[in-house]
């Protein structure tokens, strides 16, 4: 069974065990059905659950990072999703994190704003950093990526609304995964923010807050703004 948030409302999505009848429910498998069962009632088309805001998957090619000049270029749309099915139906279907390979960046981010520094919305804002553990710890990656993006498109931050997306960056030396933000000068929605996504991690590590600006000044060099 899983659980998705359709704006404060718990959406279940139950699948039954292979092989299990659902008492009322359609033929077995391999089951025969006649041309005149099937015509005896239109066939109703299956529910779906809106999210409250539509999100865009992008995929950024490591092949294309050669020159720090055309650093972007190689960012492409992957798939916009606006319902839980059709985000369960992506989630199934792509690789996780854990086997992208070193230097792939993959980002779930609200449709309409793109995962770069120069975007209207991202421009002004900055991002929380957590890093998963490795060492001894079997699918860390790919379970705080999912509970970030559960987090993200199921409406469970209170600050949701500064919420731009996320993007998980498969490292050789460390993975991380990043929530980006609006308004990095609104410190109470940061500091919100980022204790929220560290209780949603069950993440025990300090998490810190970096402001776009001060990455683009500074690079490496730059400090966190906040902490929690």
């Amino acid at each position: 069974m899983t659980q998705a948030v359709e704006q404060g409302v718990t959406v279940e999505l139950v699948r039954p065990e292979d092989g299990q009848r659902i008492e009322g429910g359609g033929p077995e498998e391999g089951e025969i059905v006649s041309a005149e069962t099937q015509a005896d009632g239109p066939t109703e088309a299956p529910k779906r659950h809106p999210l409250k805001h539509a999100w865009t998957f992008w995929f950024d090619n490591p092949n294309g990072k050669q020159k720090q000049s055309t650093w972007g270029s190689c960012i492409r749309a992957v798939y916009t999703f606006s319902t839980v099915e059709d985000f369960w139906c992506l989630y199934n279907n792509v690789r996780q994190p854990s086997k992208l390979g070193a230097g792939t960046d993959f980002h779930c981010f609200k449709a309409g704003i793109e995962p770069k520094w120069e975007d209207p919305k991202c421009t002004h804002g900055g991002k929380w950093t957590a890093t998963p553990p490795r060492a001894n710890v079997k699918g860390a990656l790919d379970m705080f990526w999912l509970h970030t993006l559960l987090g993200m498109i199921g409406e469970q931050f209170d600050e949701g609304d500064e919420i731009c997306g996320a993007v998980v960056s498969v490292r050789a030396k460390q993975d991380k995964i990043s929530i980006w933000t609006k308004t990095a000068s609104n410190e109470a929605a940061q500091v919100s923010i980022g204790k929220q996504w560290k209780a949603i991690l069950d993440c025990n590590e300090k998490l810190g807050f970096l402001v776009h600006e001060d990455s683009k000044r500074l690079d490496k060099s730059a400090k966190a703004r906040y902490s929690v």
